[in-house]
C-alpha cells in the first residue's frame, strides 16, 4: 500500500525533546515500513525515519527562531502532497493536523483519514464538525470523540509505542514523578502537593512552553523550595526509561479532558504505576488496581501512593505489552485503511501486495 503519513512541522519526526504527536506518528511510520509498505512521511527535514521523507521546511519549526508563521510552511506541503496526488502517487493519505487539510482534500480523489490528536470540546468545533460531516476521523480515545459524536468516526485507536522504546530498569523506586510539560491543565502544583501529604520525593521532568512562564514563575516555582521537590526541565527520550522505573508512580492529576496521555503508556513500558485523575481518556488507559489507581482528588491521590505496593510492576508492564503496543497501532490503522479502501467506487486497487 502507498501511504502518506502527514505530520505537523512543529517537531521532527521522532521530536528531540517533547513532541506526542510527532513520536506518535514515527512509530506508526516505522511500523508500516516494517510491515512491507510504502510509505513517503510529509514532515521537517531533521526527522529521522525509514520511510521516504518529503521535507517542506529544513527544521522543526518549534526550534527554529526564523519560522513566525509556520501555517505558510503547512499550506506549502499540503499543496506538495495535492500536486502528488494529482500524480496518482498515493493509494491512501494520513493526516495528523487536525482539520487543515479537510476543505482542499475531500475535494480530491484520493482517499483519506485524519487522526485527531487535541481537545475537541471547545464552542468553536462544532461549526467544523458539522460543515465536514463527511470527513472520515479516527479519535484517540472514546473520551476524545464525545463532544462531536456527529462526526464521521470510522473507529478509536489508542496509542502505541514499541515494545523496546522504553523498558524497566534495574534502579530501584524511591520517588514520585512528573513528566511531560508544565502548564495549570497538567496540575503539577497539585502533583506537588500529593508528594508533600505523602511526604516522598518528587521529580518533575517536564518543560515550560512560554505561554505557561508565568504559571511556572507564580505558582510552581515558589513549591520548588521544599527540598522534597527537585525541578529536573525537559528530559530526552534516551532519559525516560531511567527516571522512570526509578519512580515509585507516574503522578497524572490534570484538570482537563486529555485526548490520550502518551505519558501513561511511557510509564507503564517501564512497569511504574500510574496515579491519575478521572478525566478525559485515563479510565480507558490505566486500568485501575493493576497498572495504577484512578482518582478524584488530592486526597485520593495520596491514599493511592499507600498503596502502590499492592500492585506487580511486572504486571503494569504486562498491561503495556497487551495494550499499546505500536505493532497493535499499525495493524489497528491498516484495517481502517482497508475498509476506507474498500468504500470506494470503484475499490483502489493496490499496486502493492503487502499485508
Amino acid at each position: 500500500m502507498r501511504i502518506a503519513q502527514v505530520a505537523p512541522l512543529a517537531e521532527a519526526v521522532p521530536p528531540r525533546l517533547y513532541g506526542g504527536t510527532e513520536r506518535v506518528v514515527h512509530w506508526l511510520t516505522e511500523e508500516l515500513v516494517a510491515l512491507g509498505h510504502d510509505v513517503t512521511l510529509f514532515a521537517s527535514g531533521d526527522s529521522v525515519t525509514s520511510a521516504k521523507l518529503d521535507a517542506v521546511w529544513p527544521r522543526a519549526v518549534r526550534l527554529d527562531g526564523s519560522v513566525n508563521d509556520v501555517n505558510a510552511l503547512h499550506m506549502v506541503m499540503l499543496e506538495r502532497l495535492r500536486q502528488r496526488c494529482e500524480r496518482g502517487e498515493f493509494d491512501l493519505l494520513h493526516f495528523h493536523l487536525d482539520y487543515y487539510p479537510f476543505s482542499l482534500f475531500m475535494r480530491q480523489p484520493t482517499p483519506f483519514i485524519t487522526t485527531l490528536h487535541g481537545r475537541l470540546d471547545l464552542p468553536e468545533h462544532q461549526p467544523v464538525f458539522a460543515t465536514f460531516a463527511s470527513v472520515p476521523l479516527v479519535s484517540i480515545s472514546q473520551a476524545q470523540r464525545a463532544p462531536v459524536p456527529q462526526a464521521n468516526w470510522l473507529a478509536t485507536i489508542h496509542h502505541g509505542m514499541p515494545a523496546t522504546h522504553l523498558t524497566p530498569q534495574p534502579v530501584e523506586p524511591a520517588y514520585l514523578a512528573v513528566l511531560g510539560r508544565i502548564a495549570p491543565e497538567k496540575g503539577v502544583d497539585r502533583a506537588i502537593r500529593i508528594a508533600l501529604q505523602a511526604r516522598l520525593p518528587l521529580k518533575i521532568a517536564a518543560k515550560v512552553d512560554r505561554a505557561d512562564q508565568d504559571y511556572f514563575d507564580q505558582v510552581i516555582k515558589p513549591l520548588l523550595a521544599d527540598p522534597l521537590i527537585e525541578f529536573l526541565g525537559e528530559i530526552a527520550d534516551r532519559d525516560k526509561a531511567v527516571f522512570l522505573s526509578g519512580a515509585l508512580a507516574l503522578l497524572l492529576p490534570i484538570d482537563w479532558p486529555e485526548p490520550f496521555g502518551l505519558v501513561m503508556i511511557e510509564a507503564m513500558a517501564c512497569g511504574t504505576p500510574v496515579i491519575a485523575y478521572r478525566r478525559g481518556s485515563v479510565p480507558e488507559i490505566v486500568d485501575d488496581g493493576l497498572s495504577g489507581f484512578i482518582v478524584d482528588d488530592e486526597n485520593e491521590a495520596a491514599a493511592a501512593v499507600a498503596k502502590l505496593d499492592q500492585l506487580d510492576r511486572r504486571a503494569v508492564r504486562r498491561q503495556f505489552e497487551a495494550r499499546f503496543t505500536a505493532r497493535r497501532m499499525a495493524h489497528d490503522y491498516l484495517a481502517v485503511y482497508r475498509r476506507l479502501l474498500a468504500r470506494c467506487q470503484p475499490p483502489v486497487r493496490l499496486i502493492s501486495s503487502a499485508e
